[in-house]
């Protein structure tokens, strides 16, 4: 070729004497071509340097074969592992994958969706910002009818779907897992209470107290971006209290080993003074010690049930009303809530 000049299909063809539709055809592995052509085909093409001109055939189908995906944050191992379950499906199907982030801002949020949107993406998986209050910025894809999944930290809209584990019955079980074991005064680490994941988990912890005859105090509510900064500020925070807890209940599994680690230092023993439930089970909280009792949360199946269901209403153009898909979860019980005599656990059990 001469040159800089991009290799085209009519190249190959004339390399090879045939169509350009037969080379168009051979490449895409139509059955109608012969096997020994198609392989002629894509070795010559190789060969020339030819590539698919995406955006040529983005304009002829309306389509890019992308996806758009905004997570509050990359540096968590939860959407880590979520993104991980998307981009396995997405690459089964062939689409690529733009990923967000918004920092944790309802305004880079905004911003990141526009982006996505101007970058003309088939469709978007969404994990809402720590501090979201106002969806209009989604209005921007609804009314272009361009489907939208939520997953983890999700909203009611219409024309989208969500993926969620049930937090409520989550948060229920862990509370009444540390009452099981003697805890009265258990402290919930929640996080902001605008997140669908946080409020649910919020609202079974106070259940499980109910239940159990037990009242809520509003003191034993700490709500952070539950990190391990606020999780040390919340060990400090217990610290000082004339009256310590003898349970906390942690949103995620971060906050629980800050404030483990954190009274640990100040000679609080865990579990037999103060009992620790986390939520995630993330791999910390199998190397702090004790182990730490903790919720699982099947981020990788979220991600790729996430990215399957957008993939289905971008195939099969199917009317794509509100629902919601919802995943099993585990209590997984570890040493840093087994306080009853006579139990000595050693083993994670799965309850």
């Amino acid at each position: 070729m001469k040159g800089n000049r991009e290799v085209t299909i009519y190249d190959v063809a004339m390399a090879l004497n045939i169509s350009p539709s037969t080379v168009s055809r051979g490449l895409k592995d139509h059955p109608h071509i012969r096997l020994e052509t198609r392989e002629k085909i894509k070795a010559l093409a190789n060969e020339m340097g030819y590539q698919r001109n995406k955006f040529a055939s983005s304009l002829r189908k309306k389509r890019t074969e992308t996806i758009g995906v905004v997570v509050p944050k990359l540096n968590s191992y939860f959407m880590a592992t979520a993104i991980a379950g998307i981009e396995k499906i997405t690459n089964q199907h062939g689409y690529g994958l733009i990923i967000s982030s918004s920092q944790e801002s309802e305004k880079k949020e905004v911003t990141c969706i526009s982006t996505l949107f101007n970058s003309r993406v088939d469709g978007l998986l969404i994990s809402l910002a720590y501090d979201t209050r106002d969806l209009d910025h989604f209005n921007l894809l609804f009314n272009k009818e361009l489907p939208v999944v939520f997953f983890d930290r999700v909203a009611e809209c219409r024309g989208c779907m969500s993926v969620v584990i049930d937090n409520y019955k989550a948060g229920y079980e862990a509370t009444s897992h540390l009452i099981e074991q003697g805890c009265r005064k258990i402290i919930h680490l929640a996080g902001n209470l605008l997140r669908n994941v946080y409020s649910e988990r919020f609202k079974g912890y106070r259940q499980a107290l109910a239940d159990n005859g037990i009242k809520y105090n509003p003191d034993l509510l700490i709500v952070s971006e539950l990190n391990n900064q606020t999780g040390i500020d919340a060990a400090n925070i217990i610290l000082r209290m004339r009256k310590r807890p003898d349970g906390i209940f942690a949103a995620n599994d971060t906050s629980a080993v800050a404030v483990m680690v954190e009274l640990q230092k100040a000679g609080i023993k865990i579990p037999d003074e103060v009992a620790v439930a986390g939520f995630n089970n993330e791999p910390v909280s199998q190397v702090i010690k004790p182990n730490l009792t903790t919720v699982d949360y099947p981020a990788r199946e979220i991600g790729e049930i996430a990215a399957t269901s957008l993939i289905n209403k971008l195939t099969n153009n199917e009317k794509f009303d509100f629902s919601t898909i919802i995943l099993k979860h585990k209590l997984i019980v570890r040493d840093s809530t087994m306080r009853r005599s006579g139990i000595n656990i050693t083993m994670e059990s799965i309850r």
